[in-house]
């Protein structure tokens, strides 16, 4: 209906259509007025345009002796206004921009009204035409409110509003999701590439949290206690480095763990090693079904397995630094799976967390006690490629277990397995299905040193993926060292997964798999979507066996349900446990555990519940917890904390406050005990580190844990990607980070800082051009990939260019328009840099297309539905002297024709091309 607008509005200009009795103005007609009628040499068709937005398909308009008229239907549609024009009442209402601004428009009365205020109309504010009504385009600003200014040099209706309107914000959001489909076609490795060389110092960025606390506690009595934790991470002789250093209660140093080390996913490593990491200081080692749990030391590590890949295949461990106060939650796909405190060393640990066949989501949740929270989120991914065939990995280490690589104070106690150890292994991959492993392992137990071997084969089949290994010790100054086998199988039938385990040893076997005099351990888990209505309830159950040498066997059960109720989620844990006494006797009391955790929304408060209940056995088990967090004014939120603990029979309270400024982050906290006991503490956290042109820089953000990226953007006039004296800056440019739009924009130097990037990971640093003032002005490049390492700054160059336009007419050998054909534009590097689909008149238009070559061709699919011939293509160069490129005409022949090379032209056969048209073909 809009285009047929268009067209009857076309014939009546060329008088092919008789004017309608709509037409006729039945107001009062002045002499001036009446001496100008609508006709072609006064008519226009406008193009609306905010900021780097076209609005709508364009607005008809003539040109009076009182100034432009404008179509208000057209208008109408082009701002998407909620008013409705009924031209045989003559009349129009409607809202504009806000329910509480009406509009009102009464021809008959001669009358306007636009929220509160009133107009006139005259014989010239309101002219009738063959497509409508035709509203003076001074008048209509006023009704509006908005200014809307008419250029008639490049025929565009231009709106200037100072805020941004609601058709301005709906075009930035389809501008924004348009970027973001863009940007997911990129295959990352087609695309430049920014490393930052590794220097034999780079100054490192500083993370630091402390604080300081008082406590008054009717059991324990009275003490003031200060913690503190410094990390640092840099670069030193051409490697990464990171540093950490804790205090205790005391402020004291207690421990400081340093690392060297360089990690590469594209695994370039030693050269013919082909690492993807090596490390020495603090490192951890890896973990395998039979002998080996994962552990902390100092030593050194050596790999070639992917950066991302699990230990196990059907297993994982995650760990990592966490402060005194602070707690963690483990997530796998929405379900929670754990809870965390700090351990003596300061971190949390969840091992040996299984996974299950197919897609594993982890997300590990901190939650500090002056309400930060904090995210990390992992993929875990099991199944047929597991290990490419024909391709090995291996892995070697060697570290004291449980030691930092300076320790203040002496050793740390601790009984029994505080020694070196060491592991060596390869994997190797037979065929899509089949993979082999083999291990060395030499570890301190008990103070006893064991060596190990240990074999593992793994096959997939069908939806389910089995592993199968064995394991041979030796005990140094002991007779023999015994067996072991493991069997463990994960499988995926639609919504159900399934989970079984088994593990035995024989002749006295002991690892860190079989402790505390185990001999066996079998396990089966269930996991199961049930879809209640519009819910969807993930149900996890688990029973697992524990056989000891002493008879003391241990059997345990769980099971666990999540449910999310539109703001609301829960997720209600019971775990039992019975143990079996020895030689017949009687054995302790059964022990039934049950947990809840809830997660809300209430307005504009978030709850965070958690509750323990020891139903059977140890009624000191029993405690709960409830936090609400709320945001205040600024960067600042509340956190109100009430918790109860039965083995103290205690109630407290406790507020907080936290409140975030650009260069650090202050958080206070308070809190009462019913038994009189008061605390209260202060918390500090900053970072620091060197700013790209000298000097220093503070922020609240994590500068030496995260990446940090430097994006310098300019004016590349000659087009060469490199910055010359003459070119200016632009300032004002917003930036993205692959598919996240990141709140950072390039300063008066035209340089942008993006902070908080993972480490080691690509990601696309590009410019957000669906938010630039100038549609023609454009970035030369769809974006620069970068691997931002840990501590220092990347830097990006990314070079802007002048804009033009490319378009054409797509018709059919026998003479038809093409409409609805998908059309691609491509770069000098093969890359789609946009898309378009043909208009009703077979027209196409690439707007804001950065000066360069190009090649349009036709999309695969689009062509074949509409049996075109797709392999048509055709080049374009939009530059300085020719910034419209008009292909012209463009004729396509059918699929089931075969075309010769060269056969696709112009519609002027044998004719050279448009002047900025390079040689295209089939």
């Amino acid at each position: 209906m809009r285009w047929g607008r268009f067209i009857i509005a076309a014939l009546a200009l060329a008088g092919l259509a008789p004017a309608s009795a709509e037409a006729v103005d039945r107001a009062p007609v002045s002499p001036s007025a009446a001496a100008w009628a609508p006709n072609a040499d006064d008519s226009w068709l406008f193009d609306v345009r905010s900021g780097p937005y076209r609005l709508g398909d364009g607005v008809r308009g003539y040109q009076t002796p009182q100034g432009i008229c404008v179509d208000l239907a057209d208008v109408v549609l082009a701002l998407d206004l909620a008013v409705r024009v009924d031209k045989k009442l003559r009349r129009a209402t409607g809202w504009v921009f806000d329910e509480r601004r009406s509009l009102t428009i009464d021809r008959d009365a001669g009358e306007v009204r636009a929220g509160s205020r009133s107009f006139r109309l005259t014989a010239t504010t309101i002219r009738d035409t063959a497509a409508g009504w035709c509203v003076d385009l001074d008048s209509l600003n006023q009704w509006l409110g908005v200014p809307l200014a008419a250029d008639l040099s490049n025929a565009v209706l231009r709106v200037d509003a100072k805020e941004k309107l609601p058709f301005q914000l709906a075009a930035e959001r389809r501008a924004r999701a348009a970027s973001i489909r863009r940007q997911g076609q990129f295959d990352l490795a087609s695309l430049p590439q920014a490393a930052r060389p590794y220097a034999a110092w780079a100054t490192p960025s500083v993370d630091v949290v402390a604080s300081v606390g008082a406590v008054s506690d009717k059991r324990g009595g009275s003490y003031v206690q200060g913690r503190y934790e410094i990390f640092a991470a840099g670069e030193l002789l051409a490697q990464s480095f990171d540093a950490r250093l804790s205090s205790d209660n005391e402020g004291v140093p207690d421990s400081l763990r340093m690392r060297l080390y360089r990690t590469d996913a594209q695994g370039q490593l030693l050269g013919p090693l082909k690492a993807t990491h090596y490390g020495v200081g603090d490192v951890s080692l890896l973990s395998t079904g039979i002998v080996a749990a994962s552990a902390p030391g100092r030593g050194a590590v050596l790999t070639n397995r992917p950066v991302e890949r699990p230990d196990a295949f059907d297993k994982t461990d995650f760990r990592g630094d966490l402060p005194a106060g602070w707690d963690a939650e483990l997530y796998r796909n929405g379900q929670l799976l754990a809870f965390a405190s700090p351990n003596g060393a300061g971190r949390y640990e969840f091992i040996d967390v299984p996974l299950q066949y197919g897609a594993n989501r982890f997300e590990i949740i901190l939650y500090g006690p002056q309400g930060q929270i904090r995210r990390e989120i992992k993929q875990v991914q099991v199944g047929l490629d597991s290990i490419p065939p024909q391709q090995s990995w291996y892995w070697a280490g060697v570290a004291q277990e449980n030691a930092d690589l300076i320790e203040f104070g002496g050793r740390r106690t601790g009984a029994f397995r505080r020694g070196w150890r060491g592991t060596a292994g390869v994997e190797r991959g037979l065929d899509t299905r089949t993979s082999v492993a083999a291990y060395l392992h030499s570890l301190l137990i008990e103070n006893v040193r064991y060596n190990y071997g240990e074999v593992a084969l793994r096959r997939s089949i069908g939806p389910t993926l089995l592993e199968v290994g064995g394991s041979y010790a030796d005990a140094s100054g002991k007779d023999g060292g015994g067996l072991a086998a493991r069997a463990s199988w994960l499988a995926a039938f639609g919504e159900t997964y399934v989970r079984a385990d088994a593990l035995r040893g024989w002749g006295g076997f002991v690892s860190d798999r079989l402790l505390s005099n185990i001999n066996a351990i079998y396990s089966v888990s269930v996991d199961q979507s049930v879809k209640i209505g519009r819910t969807i309830l993930p149900l996890h159950f688990d029973v697992r066996q524990v056989e000891r040498w002493s008879g003391s066997d241990r059997f345990e059960a769980s099971a666990r349900a999540s449910a999310s109720f539109r703001a609301m989620t829960f997720t209600g844990q019971l775990d039992w446990s019975r143990t079996k006494a020895p030689a017949g006797g009687p054995g302790p009391p059964d022990n039934l555990i049950a947990t809840l955790l809830a997660n809300a929304r209430v307005g504009r408060v978030r709850v965070r519940g958690e509750a323990r209940f020891a139903l059977l056995g140890g009624k000191s088990d029993t405690r709960m917890a409830l936090i609400g967090e709320w945001a205040g004014k600024g960067e600042a939120e509340w956190r109100a904390e009430l918790g109860y603990d039965r083995g103290l029979d205690r109630a407290r309270g406790g507020l907080g406050y936290t409140r975030r400024f650009n260069k650090l982050q202050l958080s206070g906290f308070g809190e009462v005990a019913s038994d009189g006991s008061v605390a209260a503490s202060l918390a500090l956290a900053f970072s620091f580190g060197p700013k790209s042109a000298g000097g220093w820089r503070v922020s609240a953000e994590k500068l030496a844990s995260r990446g940090q990226v430097i994006a310098d953007v300019w004016m590349d006039e000659n087009g060469d990607g490199v910055r010359q004296p003459g070119e200016a800056a632009m300032p004002g440019v917003p930036l993205t980070a692959g598919n996240a739009f990141v709140d950072a924009a390039t300063d008066k130097a035209g340089r942008g800082t993006i902070d908080g990037l993972e480490p080691f990971r690509a990601v696309m640093i590009g410019i957000d051009a669906g938010s630039l003032p100038d549609p023609y002005v454009q970035p030369a490049l769809p974006g620069v990939v970068v691997a931002p390492r840990p501590g220092v700054a990347t830097r990006a160059l990314l070079p802007m260019v002048a804009a033009g336009e490319i378009e054409g007419i797509f018709r059919r050998d026998g003479g038809n328009v093409v409409e609805g054909l998908r059309v691609e534009l491509v770069d000098a590097e093969g890359r789609v840099r946009a898309a378009t689909v043909t208009e009703f008149d077979g027209y196409f238009l690439f707007e804001g297309v950065a000066y360069g070559r190009y090649t349009v061709r036709l999309g695969k699919a689009s062509s074949a539905a509409l049996r075109l011939d797709g392999d048509f293509s055709i080049g374009a160069a939009p530059g300085k002297t020719l910034p419209r490129v008009r292909l012209g005409p463009l004729v396509l022949k059918s699929s089931r024709r075969e075309v010769a090379a060269g056969d696709v032209m112009s519609e002027a056969s044998g004719a050279p091309g448009p002047p900025g048209v390079e040689d295209g073909g089939v």
